[in-house]
């Protein structure tokens, strides 16, 4: 890569974002624009992937709503991300959890939970 855009993508890095992991629940903050106003909505669900890649690192978060499963591609480094809460950790195997879109009911958001 260009040593000039890899100076300008490493000030763009926010550097406390990656404290989460593949099939932990989450709770992105996110930053939505309507109009002159600014507000928070959130939206939480399972990280069933992580794609690393510098500036243009991903993750995608899975959740059911209303019997519908909905996933959501987040930019890591975005500044449209107020924060990320983990909500719960997991245990997983799997560096991609793509399985959970086949299942149905209770059994699309279970993971296995870490002990605390």
């Amino acid at each position: 890569m260009n040593p000039i855009i890899e100076e300008i993508a490493s000030r763009q890095l926010i550097r406390d974002r990656d404290n989460f992991k593949v099939g932990d629940g989450v709770r992105v903050h996110v930053k939505i624009r309507e109009g002159g106003k600014e507000r928070i909505q959130i939206f939480s669900g399972i990280v069933i992937a992580k794609k690393h890649a510098s500036i243009a690192s991903t993750f995608t978060v899975r959740r059911v709503i209303a019997g519908e499963g909905v996933e959501r591609i987040f930019p890591i480094h975005s500044p449209s991300i107020a924060s990320i809460e983990v909500e719960r950790e997991s245990v997983t195997v799997r560096a991609k959890l793509y399985y959970l879109r086949q299942r149905i009911g209770k059994d699309a958001m279970k993971v296995k939970e870490k002990k605390r």
